[in-house]
């Protein structure tokens, strides 16, 4: 697969503040693209050169083999973007939002109810066409939003924390919309996001700590780096669970140890069969690898 997004040596400051530090990464065509970090880390600002709303201080970005800086029009047309709040207009109809969005791509008449109408199928929207968008539900906006970022037949889908707030529901659908389109029309899709669970389903991953990369790879790789495995114990005591020497936690109704591998797991029980009656192992999550890389847990809220 080819590079669809290459940013190199990116920099950019708020005065004393250095948000992005000599930032390089590269976005394969049609990946689902997971880009990490705290609040503050330079999430948003990154996200904000790259569809040229902030002027970088120095490095490049190319968008497709378009260097955003000979052709910011030709890079804009490439992306949708979903900020995590909205951009349209909430005394207006969720039809005449879209309809004056379209038109600033050149889209009207029929080409535009034709592509309204693949949207509403897409996205489950027909019924809410005349009302103000300012009556809809958070999920219901977040539709609308995502309708507007597809107007254009973007290559690349920009999802700045999509799901934050939305019921069960609403990010099933979100989910099951992205990865039809990823299937059908090969959509490249820059995720982030503060669901771990999300994260763990993208094809790469990038963690941004203080405006650098602390870690890239797959998720397996990352976990593989970065934690160990799990095994939670039931129906033990915890003088048992002591006996063994390993790091532990105790739960509602169980014990989870910790340990480097799944080669040491296997060890741990084979040596004491007899306390693992009942019990399971899991691999460390995306979670345990964040918090592992940057010391830090991940939540939501606002960020340069």
């Amino acid at each position: 697969m080819k590079n669809i997004i290459e940013i190199e040596h990116l920099c950019k400051s708020f005065g004393e503040i250095k948000a992005v530090q000599d930032l390089s990464f590269c976005v394969k065509e049609g990946e689902l693209f997971a880009f990490l970090g705290v609040n503050g880390a330079g999430k948003s600002t990154t996200i904000h050169i790259l569809c040229g709303q902030l002027e970088k201080d120095g490095g490049s970005v190319t968008v497709d083999g378009k260097d955003l800086d000979k052709d910011p029009v030709g890079v804009k047309r490439q992306l949708g973007v979903v900020f995590q709040g909205s951009v349209l207009d909430a005394a207006l109809s969720v039809y005449d939002n879209l309809e004056s969005r379209a038109a600033l791509y050149g889209i009207t008449g029929a080409a535009f109810r034709e592509r309204l109408q693949e949207l509403c199928r897409l996205l489950q929207f027909e019924d809410l066409l005349k009302r103000p968008l300012g009556k809809l539900s958070g999920g219901q906006r977040r539709r609308i939003d995502i309708a507007r970022a597809l107007l254009h037949r973007p290559r690349i889908l920009i999802l700045d924390e999509p799901t934050t707030g939305l019921d069960p529901q609403t990010r099933r659908l979100l989910w099951s919309v992205i990865a039809q389109l990823r299937e059908t029309e090969g959509l490249t899709v820059f995720l982030t996001t503060h669901y771990m669970e999300e994260a763990a389903d993208a094809d790469y991953v990038v963690i941004l700590d203080n405006g650098q990369i602390a870690a890239k790879g797959t998720p397996l790789e990352l976990k593989n780096a970065y934690t160990g495995d799990f095994i939670t114990v039931y129906g033990a005591t915890e003088t048992e669970i002591k006996a063994l020497q390993v790091p532990y936690e105790p739960l509602r109704d169980a014990f989870r140890l910790q340990v480097p591998s799944t080669a040491a797991a296997t060890e741990l029980i084979l040596q004491s069969p007899s306390l693992f009656r009942d019990y399971e192992v899991t691999k460390g999550k995306m979670d345990d690898v964040f918090l592992s890389v940057t010391g830090k847990k991940l939540t939501g809220g606002d960020e340069k």
